[in-house]
């Protein structure tokens, strides 16, 4: 492929004569040494030069490769990551990848396919002796050179003794081809997770699919999970060495020392594999291809684009999209309900926000927080409703918010970010009054809540204001949107609960932490008058937490706090008419709240691994009448994001695994897969639950077992997978009202929802 236009003439002092490829992450140009030799160059596309976390994972692509050039990878010939437009070269070997080859002239067989597995198998060996775990290991990373396959682009690997960079939250990968714990838990996958997706690639290799194929990634990545691999078409010599790799458990797998050795003991000639294979037969390409960021380039293994995001201003279709059609996937999903489910490229890279865990949910009969909603019994639409779209602006255009709503008798009340607080008419999204916030919002704090006649936000203050409080919280009357009173806020919640909500609604009262951390404040929410003060424990800091129609605190002592360490909060109920606190509860943490049972507080213990959250392994309730806390453990360690309704806690995975768990027992109910990549929620209302992303992306699932009713197609540009956002959907008797990045706000009908595609 020629230059084009626009490209450099040269990178780093090398002449460049041709451009290989170009993907998401950057362009591979071909170029020559001064003594004539060929390397591959990659480019990282300007827009990524910019960011930090891309900067550091760049470096550690570099370092990671330079520690494993050798004879089964690509070595490293120079690099620039500090660069202004950072680079890499390697060099640079020609040959078909793993993936054309099969694609080009089908499965592999006999004596080729145990030269690949046994070249394959050395490569990974040497990259572990070295300390390297790779991450990636796929039919597009492998090159079939003259000499030997070879493995490239360390584009997500690490050094075994580095931490995981995890800033982001992101899962990364290519489904097909990435083991179990890549999937649950990535900041633990170690060199056995390189022998699961070696497995994989020698299935594929074998028979042209992969063991664990479906028609979404989504359910590929429920396959790899949950579900036995396919390997009737492999060779029955080859099986028996692939079975090991693919076993779900790493422990149990062999090493790449250990398969190596099984490998040279298969027979010469594997024979075929009895079943065909769905490669496409045909000429060769004859072409080389990039050494340096396979990945990145369009293959046959790339996910498909996804479809393009609807502007604000495009109507919402009305018309209903069903629960999918059934089918085969890969020749394995028979008993499944298949999801209606878009390209989902975000399954491979999925990126998201690093906010904090935090649960939604209502206060208690009084109030609503966001995520909450005060429906009408009966499932109805509003008076003339009709389906809309549309975006409520805040005071920093520069910024991109959320919003979170809420709904009180006939109208919708939303803030967030540089929105203190915004009235929309749930029947067409009008906005009747806006309040903006003119300073730098804190990522993940929403709307307050709101009373009968008040709404309560979050106000910050401007840069150029430093004589205001950095953080308020405002009253506004619902009617009108004026201010009637503010109060300057302290900012600890999250680091003592997980969860941001430094303020709660109590009745028709407002509850806050005083500026300067030390105590309680209560006033009532329209006139601002202040009910009563409570002293926070000596020694401790804490924070408001709604359980029903209780109000707890959830205190940990300075030194914890200090720390950033919060492994045994006390747990207290408050009076909501004095303010005194009650006798304490000790809970053994760490723990996240996440919803009320009938009067007790539901906490998910959180699993953590050195200072970062893992997931979560058990539950516990703290009863304030019987002044008990009692716990139970989940079956296993469970990613996601919190949330509870009706009962029942819900998880919802970076990968749109959502799955429901007892809150009394901890025992898991059901699971579904879903398209709803890092999904908030749940939201209850109209018969159904509702998982939403930042993209805007919905599903419905029924309550008792988890079965998919609809969803819908993205609404808003916005990163998927983000973990710990509160619930992002609000139902109002049929309408379901959704927040989505960039300040977008829709609603349609619950029973006729946007038709996908």
């Amino acid at each position: 492929m020629s230059l084009r236009g626009g490209d450099p003439a040269e990178i780093g002092g090398y002449p460049l004569e041709a451009r290989l490829g170009s993907g998401g992450m950057g362009t591979v140009f071909l170029a020559r040494t001064s003594s004539g030799r060929p390397v591959a160059i990659k480019l990282i596309h300007q827009q990524f030069a910019a960011d930090d976390e891309f900067r550091i994972r760049f470096r550690q692509e570099v370092a990671a490769a330079r520690r494993v050039s050798g004879a089964f990878t690509a070595a490293v010939v120079d690099a620039a990551p500090d660069a202004e437009q950072p680079w890499m070269a390697t060099a640079y070997i020609e040959g078909l990848t793993l993936a054309q080859r099969i694609a080009a002239q089908g499965p592999l067989d006999g004596a080729e396919l145990r030269r690949l597995a046994i070249g394959l198998a050395e490569a990974l060996r040497d990259i572990h002796r070295v300390g390297v775990v790779h991450r990636d290991l796929k039919p597009s990373n492998v090159v079939l050179s003259p000499e030997g396959p070879r493995v490239i682009d360390f584009g997500i690997s690490r050094a075994a003794d580095q931490q995981t960079l995890t800033m982001t939250g992101r899962v990364i990968g290519t489904p097909p081809f990435m083991s179990p714990e890549q999937l649950q838990t990535p900041r633990g996958v170690g060199p056995q997770s390189d022998v699961f997706s070696l497995g994989t690639l020698l299935v594929y290799s074998a028979t042209g699919r992969g063991p664990f194929d479906a028609d979404s990634p989504y359910m590929t990545a429920y396959q790899v999970v949950h579900e036995e691999p396919s390997l009737d078409a492999v060779p029955a010599a080859l099986r028996a060495v692939v079975e090991p790799c693919l076993d779900k458990e790493p422990r149990r797998r062999p090493s790449a020392d250990e398969l190596l050795v099984l490998l040279r003991d298969l027979p010469a000639d594997l024979g075929g594999t009895g079943a065909g294979g769905t490669g496409a037969k045909g000429a060769g390409t004859g072409c080389t291809r990039d050494v340096a960021t396979q990945n990145h380039v369009a293959t046959p293994d790339t996910p498909a684009p996804a479809p393009p995001v609807p502007a604000a201003s495009t109507p919402m279709s009305s018309a209903p999209a069903g629960p999918g059609a059934r089918g085969p996937a890969g020749g394995r999903l028979r008993r499944r309900w298949r999801p209606v489910l878009a390209a989902a490229v975000a399954v491979a890279v999925i990126g998201g926000g690093a906010a904090a865990l935090k649960a939604g949910g209502s206060g208690d009969g009084g109030g609503d927080g966001p995520g909450g909603s005060a429906a009408a019994p009966a499932a109805a639409l509003p008076d003339g409703f009709t389906p809309w779209h549309g975006t409520v602006r805040g005071g920093r255009e520069d910024i991109p918010d959320e919003l979170r709503c809420v709904a009180r008798g006939d109208a919708v009340f939303c803030g967030g970010g540089g929105v203190v607080a915004a009235r929309v008419r749930p029947l067409d999204g009008s906005r009747v009054w806006t309040v903006t916030s003119p300073g730098v919002p804190v990522q993940g704090m929403h709307l307050v809540g709101a009373t009968d006649d008040t709404v309560l936000g979050y106000r910050f203050a401007a840069e150029d204001a430093p004589q205001d409080p950095p953080g308020e919280v405002v009253a506004l009357d619902a009617g009108s949107g004026r201010e009637l009173w503010s109060v300057p806020s302290g900012a600890q919640s999250t680091a003592v609960t997980g969860r941001t909500m430094d303020a709660v609604v109590a009745g028709s009262a407002v509850v806050t932490v005083d500026a300067s951390n030390s105590r309680f404040e209560a006033r009532d929410a329209h006139g601002g008058d202040l009910l009563w003060t409570a002293p926070f424990p000596a020694g401790t800091r804490c924070a408001p937490v709604p359980a029903g129609s209780r109000l707890l605190a959830m205190c940990a002592t300075d030194t914890e706090m200090d720390a950033s360490e919060v492994r045994h909060p006390t747990l207290y109920t408050v009076d909501r008419t004095s303010g005194a606190l009650g006798r304490p509860l000790a809970v053994d943490g760490p723990a996240v709240p996440v919803g009320a049972d009938d009067g007790t507080l539901v906490l998910l213990r959180a699993h953590m691994e050195g200072p970062a959250l893992a997931g979560y392994d058990g539950v516990a309730r703290a009863d304030p009448a019987s002044g008990e806390v009692t716990y139970a453990r989940l079956e296993r360690t469970y990613e996601g994001t919190p949330g509870m309704a009706d009962g029942t806690v819900y998880l919802s995975g970076q990968t749109g695994l959502v799955t429901a768990l007892d809150s009394v027992t901890g025992r898991k109910k059901w699971s579904r897969q879903t398209g709803v990549e890092g999904a908030s929620g749940p939201a209850a209302g109209a018969g159904a639950l509702y998982f939403s992303s930042a993209t805007g992306r919905v599903v419905a699932l029924s309550p008792d077992g988890g079965e998919h009713l609809w969803a819908t197609d993205p609404q808003a540009d916005g990163l998927t997978g983000g973990q710990g956002e509160s619930p992002r959907v609000t139902v109002v008797g049929r309408a379901v009202i959704v927040a989505a990045a960039g300040n977008t706000l829709f609603a349609f009908d619950a029973q006729n929802p946007p038709e996908q595609g």
